[in-house]
């Protein structure tokens, strides 16, 4: 049989665009009949690829309380350690676009499996790690294997789900696993390092990429489009500089503020990107078919995802620090008062999977916007000493909110490309995820952070030491430290101006979200999904016609 990528490699009837199931699929389509149903042999694939998924979310987390350690074992300068954090996010956002075309032209599973055994031996290399640059090296092969495996993961549920209704579930699946892991990593982590050295927790992407290795090839359809070129290398390096340079000056301003390196970091990033744009429209055959954004419903459907990830990022910035040092608890503790957020994201998308039959796609995602206007409203009456029942409820409020949001975007974004572009729209999709949690950083930290600082600095009282005010200024983690020698009073203005920042933080979000719902009801009004979900009210009528 000829498959899609030419090496008979389906033969056991994967769902490649020129196997039976695709040939159904399609003929379906132009005939106007229900597409395919996915089999049990779909949902178990869907399990396979919901565990790298989960991995790489917690991934982005789990060296959270391994950091004492590894610094007492390996020594990193302050700048090592940063680099150490934060690398594998950079690079895994820096080549999402360039891996997600590379999967359509070469075919996404191989690409998958690809990545599985580059990401399962950069682990086993992390894990082993001598001195601060080899860890570096490794997080940083990580991030460029992750890019491989995340755009992978999701385009191939395009493949897999015909059926708009089974692919929501599908996508749904997906994006809890994405959400949860990050909230997941820190309680891994715990426990790992509770038996074993800190080098333990990239152990767990060990096994994980074995099974998938060995149950990818049989469970998972090979995709690719016949009809693409070759990749246009300049394309690559311009994507992978716009990106990192932009992400790069969204984090050092979350971290030190708005300076002369991040402005020119995100100011050249941008142009380079525009560059990257005009380069595109030029070519033949672009490294991205901005052809996509032509879709009516894919750049607002992103738009209104990218949001929703933006307010749970910018929300998370300020409710991490909040638990462990407003309220003193440890780092393990804070991500188990954080389980609730995790709760939350499974709740709404088991409820957006219950309700899509009945409710239109935009009437769903408006109104989980409208219930984490409700969950912020909650997090801007926070206080120092707030109940954390308050706290409970707002945040899985918010991630019960914002679950539908994210699913559903995705779902309609990625739905709406043609299968053989799925790759790359899967690929802006996860890139605009990556922006969005950056630019919540960035520019809902900073606007906490500087409410923060106003709060503290009209408040100090006149005998506190130059050095222990600059350093609570500077920071919340930074007047923690200073109050050893300062007593009470230090901490105590610390922790009510931080709170004040905290519900401007929330404030800001809720306003919104607001936005966010009136462009929902509006501008995708009609709309509907892909697919089955589309003019569901017509598709009806049709029905009862004679």
């Amino acid at each position: 049989m000829t498959t899609e990528s030419g090496t008979g490699e389906d033969a056991n009837g994967a769902l490649g665009t020129t196997g039976p199931e695709a040939v159904t699929a399609q003929a379906a389509t132009a005939e106007g009949a229900a597409p395919p149903k996915a089999g049990r042999r779909e949902w178990i694939g869907l399990a396979v690829l919901a565990l790298p998924t989960l991995l790489l979310s917690m991934d982005l987390s789990v060296l959270y309380l391994a950091v004492p350690h590894l610094s007492a074992d390996l020594a990193p300068s302050g700048a090592q350690l940063l680099w150490i954090m934060d690398i594998y996010g950079f690079l895994m956002a820096g080549f999402l676009v360039m891996m997600g075309t590379l999967g359509d032209r070469i075919g996404r599973r191989r690409l998958l499996l690809a990545g599985a055994c580059a990401f399962g031996a950069a682990s086993a290399l992390a894990a082993f790690s001598t001195s601060p640059e080899m860890l570096i090296v490794t997080r940083a092969l990580l991030g460029i294997a992750g890019a491989t495996l995340a755009p992978s993961t999701l385009a191939l549920l395009r493949t897999m789900f015909h059926d708009p209704k089974q692919r929501t579930a599908a996508i749904g699946v997906w994006t809890v696993c994405f959400s949860a892991g990050s909230v997941l990593g820190p309680l891994a982590g715990g426990a790992l390092l509770a038996h074993f050295w800190w080098g333990s927790v990239f152990l767990l992407g060990i096994p994980v990429m074995l099974l998938l290795l060995v149950a990818g090839p049989m469970l998972l359809p090979e995709h690719r489009n016949p009809g693409a070129g070759r990749i246009d290398f300049v394309s690559a390096v311009m994507s992978v500089v716009a990106v990192l340079a932009v992400i790069y000056g969204m984090k050092d301003i979350a971290t030190h503020g708005l300076g002369a390196a991040s402005t020119l970091s995100i100011v050249g990033g941008l142009a380079v990107g525009a560059a990257f744009v005009v380069r595109q429209r030029r070519l033949d055959d672009p490294l991205l078919d901005l052809g996509l954004f032509s879709t009516p419903r894919f750049g607002p459907a992103l738009g209104i995802m990218g949001l929703a990830v933006l307010v749970m990022s910018g929300t998370l910035f300020f409710v991490a620090q909040y638990l462990q040092l407003v309220r003193g608890l440890s780092p393990l503790e804070a991500g188990l008062w954080m389980v609730p957020m995790a709760l939350g994201v499974v709740a709404g998308a088991i409820t957006t999977g219950n309700i899509i039959k009945k409710v239109r796609p935009p009437v769903i995602m408006g109104s989980g916007l409208l219930v984490s206007c409700g969950a912020f409203a909650l997090l801007s009456q926070m206080s120092v000493d707030s109940p954390i029942a308050l706290f409970v409820a707002g945040v899985f409020c918010m991630s019960f909110g914002v679950s539908p949001v994210m699913i559903l975007g995705l779902e309609l974004a990625v739905g709406s490309a043609p299968p053989e572009r799925a790759g790359a729209a899967s690929s802006v999709a996860e890139t605009i995820q990556e922006f969005a949690l950056g630019l919540g950083v960035a520019v809902i930290g900073s606007i906490g952070t500087a409410v923060y600082r106003s709060e503290l600095k009209g408040e100090l009282p006149a005998d506190v030491p130059a050095d222990a005010a600059r350093a609570a200024e500077d920071t919340l983690g930074g007047a923690v430290h200073s109050a050893d020698g300062t007593g009470d009073t230090l901490l105590s203005l610390a922790r009510s101006a931080f709170t004040e920042g905290l519900q401007t933080a929330a404030t800001l979000c809720a306003v919104l979200v607001v936005l966010g719902s009136l462009v929902a009801f509006t501008v995708l009004r009609g709309m509907g999904g892909p697919g089955g979900h589309q003019d569901q009210d017509g598709a009806e009528k049709a029905e009862a016609a004679p």
